[in-house]
């Protein structure tokens, strides 16, 4: 009796077998990257791209474009605030850039850096950090920097926790006081058998991916062949599992301080925005005191013949005669205007 209330059940539930709650529903290309849909591309050799967003403008882009992770960077201190390094940005002000992003990518999977000082005090603070990020920040996952013990420690902590967490190891921009500045790392023997060492640690630890910043080539192919998980590659070559560029980088925006005014050995430049950018803002300025801008076309706002009288009376009435003066040659001027441009047209 009690097999037949079961089988009962069974078929009248409309909740699948082989799901909690209903389960996700099947993932089409507009819907949210899983960290199911990255190991499927792993699996099948196909390689994944990543580009760093910082605000609400840049996820929207990196979202059309139909890019498989968002990384939220701590970089943001350098590329946005203009600092020298990563190290100044707080995990408030990172929430906000998490939060700017999150508005305007509803499909790349949504990765947050956990910036220096918010994770290497105890896997306890490293916890709470990574929480905030997914709670306030609205992020899908986490990216720590480095391999020492405790950052290992860290990562194995937040993913017990159950967040997702992204490694980065080789050049580590956190820790630049250690490493003597922005240098390639494993370039001889020994640094280049940490690389794969912590790669492989970090793994263990339950990391879904690691970042392989500025290796050389060979360095990042060892890696990548031991791992199990996807490797992204930042000026590590073209073995690496996908690759990540900085937005502004990528498209010639800006130069960073750090990089001696230009763009990093690594990057390739696919657009020269900051050029249009600059074009576009000398032909404004020249505009604006030439007085061609604003001209007839982008002055929409009108007011009725008989109101403009009205108001001049009442601007006499008030003893502002220079006031109704101006008035009454900005409304003949934008009148003339107006019949210069429909006549032309």
């Amino acid at each position: 009796m009690r097999g037949l209330r079961q089988l009962a059940r069974r078929f009248l539930s409309n909740v699948p077998e082989n799901t909690v709650y209903g389960g996700p529903k099947p993932q089409s290309p507009s819907q949210r990257v899983t960290l199911a849909n990255l190991r499927q591309k792993h699996a099948r050799g196909e390689p994944i791209s990543m580009v760093t967003a910082y605000d609400y403008p840049s996820a929207v882009h990196v979202d059309q474009a139909g890019i498989d992770i968002c990384l939220v960077g701590d970089s943001a201190a350098m590329v946005v605030h203009g600092h020298d390094t990563t190290l100044p940005v707080t995990l408030d002000l990172m929430l906000s850039h998490c939060q700017a992003v999150a508005r305007g990518a509803t499909r790349p999977l949504l990765v947050g850096d956990l910036p220096f000082g918010s994770y290497e005090s105890s896997s306890n603070q490293a916890v709470d950090s990574a929480v905030r990020v997914l709670k306030e920040g609205g992020m899908d996952a986490i990216k720590l920097e480095g391999g020492a013990p405790s950052r290992i420690s860290a990562a194995g902590a937040i993913v017990e926790a159950g967040i997702a967490v992204m490694g980065h190891v080789g050049l580590t921009p956190q820790a630049i006081s250690v490493l003597g500045g922005f240098r390639p790392q494993g370039k001889n023997i020994s640094s280049a058998v940490k690389v794969v060492e912590t790669a492989l640690a970090l793994q263990e630890a339950g990391c879904f991916s690691v970042v392989l910043e500025c290796v050389p080539a060979p360095v990042a192919a060892a890696a990548t062949s031991a791992l199990q998980i996807p490797t992204i590659g930042i000026g590590a070559g073209p073995f690496c599992s996908g690759q990540v560029l900085v937005y502004h980088d990528l498209l010639g925006m800006l130069q960073h301080p750090h990089h001696a005014k230009v763009t990093p050995k690594f990057c390739k430049q696919y657009a020269r925005v900051g050029d249009v950018i600059n074009k576009a803002l000398l032909e404004y300025k020249q505009e604006v005191e030439s007085k061609t801008f604003p001209g007839s076309s982008h002055t929409p706002y009108k007011i009725a013949a008989k109101d403009v009288d009205g108001f001049l009376k009442e601007l006499q009435r008030l003893g502002l005669n220079d006031a109704a003066t101006a008035a009454a040659e900005a409304a003949a001027n934008i009148e003339s205007a107006s019949k210069q441009s429909s006549g032309s047209g």
